[in-house]
């Protein structure tokens, strides 16, 4: 492909419009949204009303004038780009502490099963949280095995499934319906972590029968950094499960000041503490966005996009490690190299910003709503640039950083 080529396709996207949306510092490639997506242009506004006119000048009014409602709100609006109903998915806490939620919650749902199964190199919160929960919850445990081992591992004993719709280092994409499937057949639930597919590729929560998700709003949908995460319990189970976060928002009737704890019915009793409200400005603000973006187009300029810096890596003897079929995989792409951390370090230095994952993988987000053809086909040419310099050699490209 030639510069021209990327072009003429940059022309004809209809992604293209939204790319002026955001702020992108000129100089920049960004393969990073994956991380931490970009400013929309909408936030500093948001922010600034929020803080000024909301909590400078109506104060506390501004709780019963739209504060109070806003993890509800928002995550109707999240909703739709995860196949769920308004209803059926809050904002609320980390993907952490929502993992926590959920997984004790399923854990103590049927005393029979008492184990957690999921996949050893999953991210590593994941398998943290999981272990926590099982410590909280006598005679569980936490069974992690291997990819190809996980069909074979879903028992009669297994009370919750835990895996991430996108492996966060490779890419590759679980078959969200298949899998779903798997776990009911063995009388088991499902949760799904979305924090790398939400905002990348289509995702039918309803359709698959998925009894529960969590994800972060941070990466594709450039909530900032630090963004208050999401869950979602599909409708049958919402009154049955119950979060042991019991925290006074998510009580029945939280300014009744009751000292015994209700639990609010639907999705609000996996509130916990007081929303932090700056966050959920931004977040609305960066959510909005997305209304009107039709996801199929999403998808495929996703796969365009691979497409060009798969054929960029091939041409240099870089050994790609994520699935080069768009359907098993999300929106980003992952290089093995034995110095991946100096290469990547190269790139920034030339204003390619991706990211590096332990011990040897390069990985470059791909972020339709705002990246160009012609951003992913230069982005292309600097990498074959520094691998043919060998610049990433310099010992400065070396030195690790705090966050890699």
């Amino acid at each position: 492909m030639t510069l021209n080529d990327a072009r003429a396709l940059d022309a004809a996207d209809p992604l293209a419009r939204c790319r002026d949306r955001f702020t992108i510092p000129d100089g920049v490639i960004y393969l990073d949204g994956n991380s931490l997506g970009v400013l929309p242009n909408a936030v500093p506004a948001a922010l600034a009303d929020t803080a000024t006119r909301q909590w400078g000048e109506r104060l506390i009014r501004s709780w019963n004038e739209g504060w109070i409602d806003a993890p509800a709100r928002i995550g109707a609006k999240i909703a739709p780009l995860v196949g769920a109903g308004a209803d059926d998915v809050i904002v609320s806490d980390t993907t952490s502490a929502n993992l926590y939620k959920l997984l004790v919650a399923a854990l103590r749902a049927d005393p029979a099963r008492r184990t957690i199964v999921s996949e050893t190199g999953n991210f590593p919160t994941d398998l943290h949280i999981a272990e926590g929960a099982v410590a909280s919850v006598p005679g569980a445990r936490l069974k992690a095995v291997a990819r190809g081992d996980l069909a074979a591992a879903i028992d009669g004993d297994t009370a919750v499934v835990l895996l991430t719709h996108v492996h966060y280092k490779t890419a590759d994409r679980f078959d969200m319906a298949a899998w779903t499937a798997r776990a009911h057949d063995a009388g088991a639930l499902m949760l799904w972590d979305l924090s790398h597919s939400v905002g990348a590729v289509p995702i039918d929560l309803s359709g698959s029968a998925a009894d529960m998700a969590v994800g972060c709003t941070y990466k594709y949908l450039n909530g900032g950094p630090g963004a208050p995460a999401f869950l979602y319990v599909a409708p049958h189970l919402q009154d049955r499960l119950a979060s042991p976060l019991s925290g006074w928002m998510g009580h029945a009737a939280p300014f009744a000041f009751e000292d015994a704890y209700r639990p609010a019915s639907g999705m609000k009793r996996w509130l916990a503490g007081t929303p932090p409200i700056l966050a959920m400005a931004a977040l609305e603000a960066a959510v909005d966005l997305w209304a009107g973006v039709d996801q199929q187009q999403v998808a495929a300029k996703s796969a365009a996009l691979f497409d060009m810096l798969a054929a960029a890596g091939d041409s240099i003897g870089l050994e790609c490690v994520s699935s080069h079929d768009s359907a098993s995989r999300g929106s980003h792409i992952s290089f093995r190299h034995p110095d991946a951390y100096a290469l990547t370090q190269a790139l920034i230095a030339r204003g390619v910003i991706g990211d590096f994952r332990d011990p040897d993988v390069l990985r470059l987000g791909l972020t339709p709503l705002y990246l160009r053809h012609e951003d992913v086909w230069q982005a292309g040419e600097h990498l074959r640039a520094v691998i043919a310099s060998e610049e990433w050699r310099d010992p400065r490209f070396a030195e690790r950083l705090a966050v890699t």
